[in-house]
Formats: C-alpha cells, sequence, structure tokens
C-alpha cells in the first residue's frame, strides 16, 4: 500500500510539472512579415538596415512609454511601423516577380534586389523628382595663372 501512495505521488509530481513546465515563447512578438523563427542575429541585421535606410532611429516605427521609458516593440501604435509592414510586402513582391534568380525574398539569406534604401536612400520620404543637377564650380579661363599677384 505504502509502494502504491508513493508511486501514486510520484506520477502527480510529474503530472503537475509537465503542466508547469511551457514551451518556450518566441522571442518576437506580433510578426506579420518577418518569419516568426527569427533570430536575434538576423532581427538586429533587418532592423539596422531599415535604420540606415531611412535615416532614422527606433522611434520612427516602435513606440516607447514616456514615464518607464520601455520599448513596446510588439506595438501598432505608430503608424510608421504599419506603412513599413507594407513596403516589406512590396518589395518581397517585387523580388519574387523580376529577381527570382535572388531567391525566395521571405527566407532572410537571400540576396535582395531591391530593398529600403533602393528608393529612400537614407531619407524618411524617397524623393519623388530627380535632384538638382548642381552647377559645376567656376574655373579661371585659360592661359590665366590664377596664383600669381598682380
Amino acid at each position: 500500500m505504502k509502494k502504491m501512495i508513493v508511486l501514486g505521488s510520484v506520477l502527480v509530481g510529474i503530472l503537475a510539472m509537465s503542466f508547469a513546465i511551457r514551451a518556450e515563447e518566441p522571442e518576437y512578438k506580433n510578426l506579420k512579415v518577418l518569419p516568426k523563427n527569427i533570430t536575434k542575429q538576423q532581427m538586429d541585421s533587418v532592423m539596422q538596415h531599415f535604420s540606415a535606410s531611412v535615416g532614422q532611429k527606433c522611434n520612427f516605427c516602435h513606440v516607447r512609454n514616456q514615464e518607464t521609458k520601455e520599448w513596446n516593440w510588439a506595438s501598432d501604435g505608430n503608424k510608421h511601423k504599419l506603412i513599413a509592414r507594407e513596403m516589406m510586402k512590396m518589395t518581397n513582391q517585387l523580388n519574387k516577380k523580376y529577381f527570382e534568380e535572388a531567391g525566395d525574398p521571405k527566407k532572410l539569406e537571400t540576396k535582395l534586389m531591391v530593398t529600403c534604401y533602393t528608393c529612400h536612400n537614407g531619407r524618411p520620404e524617397p524623393l519623388t523628382m530627380a535632384p538638382r543637377k548642381e552647377a559645376p564650380a567656376s574655373r579661371p579661363a585659360a592661359g590665366t595663372d590664377s596664383t600669381r599677384k598682380q
């Protein structure tokens, strides 16, 4: 009888521990375009690319609590994050349609042909007109020596 009580207690303990041990939660929440199993190294690389491509810091797309100074990376409270998602979908479609030889755009190892930088060039908003051509610097007329004192 004692053996049954001990065995039953052990089984109940094992069962309770199995419920207590949960599957590891994904590190990142609210990912809708990026892969759910993205590593920290991959996420850091993607975010650094975004930041350099649009010339902005994290707060351009992400929400930070002003009182606690804690970042809420999963929040969709900043409209730029929503726009960034749509831009990611667009570049993925362009790469898939026109640059299939580059690979599957959903895989982060893929060499992408069209990226954020393609249009943004380090600016929050892409230029809609070509930049003005600067006038060439004026040169001294031929045959004159601009360094000679008169």
